[in-house]
C-alpha cells in the first residue's frame, strides 16, 4: 500500500536542492532534473525510479538500498516501492545520491575560466 503523501514529502525536500527543476514525467508522476540529466521520478506516492551509473546501481541492489527497475531491470535504473515511511527516507537519500553525481558530472564537464 502507498504511503499517503509521499510524494509531496518527496517534493518538498528536492525542490530546495539547488538548480533543481521539476516537471511532469513522460509517464506520470513528477520528474527531477539538474540541468540536462534527470535526477529521477516519482510515480505518485508509490514509486520512485532512479538512474545512476551501473556499479553505483549493482551496490544498490545488492545491499537491498533499491530493486533493479521495474521495467528495465539490467539498466542503470533503480526502484524503490514506497510501502512505509522509511521507503520515503531512503527514497529521498538515494535521489540525493543522484544529484550528487550529477552535479560532480556537471562540473567535471563544466568549462574552466
Amino acid at each position: 500500500m502507498p504511503v499517503a503523501g509521499a510524494g509531496k514529502q518527496i517534493f518538498e525536500a528536492v525542490t530546495t536542492w539547488e538548480e533543481i527543476v521539476h516537471a511532469p514525467h513522460r509517464f506520470g508522476g513528477t520528474e527531477y532534473r539538474l540541468g540536462h540529466r534527470e535526477v529521477g521520478h516519482v510515480h505518485s506516492d508509490s514509486l520512485v525510479d532512479i538512474p545512476f551509473p551501473l556499479p553505483v546501481r549493482h551496490e544498490l541492489v545488492e545491499s537491498g538500498a533499491a530493486e533493479p527497475h521495474h521495467i528495465l531491470p539490467q539498466s542503470g535504473w533503480v526502484s524503490i516501492y514506497l510501502r512505509k515511511p522509511t521507503d520515503v527516507e531512503r527514497a529521498i537519500q538515494l535521489l540525493r545520491r543522484s544529484y550528487e553525481l550529477a552535479l560532480a558530472s556537471q562540473r567535471h564537464s563544466s568549462p574552466v575560466a
